[in-house]
């Protein structure tokens, strides 16, 4: 459906049709003649010229009309809805160090399972707004809150490892994702921490990541992945790439504080039918009514009334200049 956006600038419609009437008023020509032979006159007929000078000032009409309407802006709105429904914010920090390349997951590594399981959730929860935050030595926000299904599954998309420093900021992830919901509204609000190491980044302690998120009445459901004990990892040599037996602990001590602290729960993924069915019972979350505007963008439809009225503009000046000229 078309709409304007700016619909009062209909009102000019008014003065171009009183401009309009004023002047064919003032161009009419009541002057009559009497001539004994005006009768021939009449049966002569009225030429085409003549026919086609009166529709000039119409066009000169028809073509301000069309402007007006362009300035209006006529637009299609795409996506332009209010969305009322069950919903809570929640915030995915997902571990990207080097320890996410271990092949426990056979046949992908830890980091593509687990980007395609919470890919499955995030399309899973329509009514859910979601965000992404990736850490390792430190941590950003890779995509904001947002309702926008492909958008979100592009960034995640994106992510692989070696977009930061190598190195484990449990902290800072846990943080900079708390930081992500402290402006929202929604009465559920819950981070998501996916993880396969131990902090190793002295930069900000989990202990007061976990305390703030507490503070702010945010739930953090922590997972700890992989399989324990030495599991099959891709490190380079000069000789290429080999698969050697490595040991990579993880502190679940740690992410278990975490979600005590804030009213979470914590799970440990061995394989990824594990982890799918974490985010299984993640899924189940309660959840609080939220409603929001959802509006992506516009298509302009200006062109469409803009073009003609230049179109008839020209049109009248060629026919004035030429077909229409008046010799002196």
């Amino acid at each position: 459906m078309i709409e304007l956006a700016r619909p009062y600038l209909l009102l000019l419609v008014v003065p171009v049709l009183a401009f309009a009437f004023g002047a064919r008023r003032r161009h009419a020509d009541p002057a009559s003649a009497r001539h004994t032979h005006l009768a021939l006159a009449a049966a002569a007929g009225t030429s085409w010229r003549v026919r086609l000078r009166s529709l000039v000032p119409w066009m000169r009409v028809i073509s301000l009309l069309l402007l007006v309407v362009a300035l209006a802006g006529p637009r299609v709105p795409h996506s332009m809805q209010e969305v009322e429904g069950e919903g809570i914010d929640i915030v995915v920090a997902l571990d990207i160090s080097g320890s996410m390349r271990a092949l426990d997951f056979q046949p992908d590594n830890r980091l593509v399972v687990a980007k395609r399981i919470i890919n499955d959730f995030v399309q899973g929860r329509p009514r859910d707004r979601i965000g992404l935050v990736v850490f390792a030595s430190r941590a950003f926000t890779q995509c904001p809150l947002t309702l926008d299904r492909p958008i979100l599954s592009g960034f995640l998309e994106e992510i692989e490892i070696g977009l930061i420093e190598d190195g484990t900021a449990i902290g800072l992830g846990l943080a900079t994702a708390v930081n992500r919901l402290r402006h929202s509204e929604a009465e559920s609000r819950t981070v998501i921490l996916l993880t396969d190491g131990s902090n190793n980044v002295p930069t900000l302690e989990p202990e007061t990541a976990a305390e703030l998120a507490s503070a702010l009445g945010v739930r953090v459901y922590t997972i700890g992945v992989g399989k324990k004990g030495k599991v099959p990892f891709p490190r380079q040599t000069p000789f290429g790439t080999r698969t050697v037996m490595a040991e990579m602990p993880i502190d679940e001590a740690l992410l278990q504080s975490i979600a005590a602290t804030t009213g979470g729960s914590y799970w440990r993924a061995e394989n990824p039918d594990a982890l799918a069915q974490i985010f299984a019972t993640i899924d189940e979350l309660e959840t609080s009514r939220y409603r929001t505007n959802v509006s992506t963008w516009y298509e302009e439809r200006m062109a469409w009334a803009a073009l003609p009225a230049l179109a008839l503009i020209l049109l009248e000046a060629l026919l004035a200049g030429v077909v229409l000229r008046r010799l002196p």
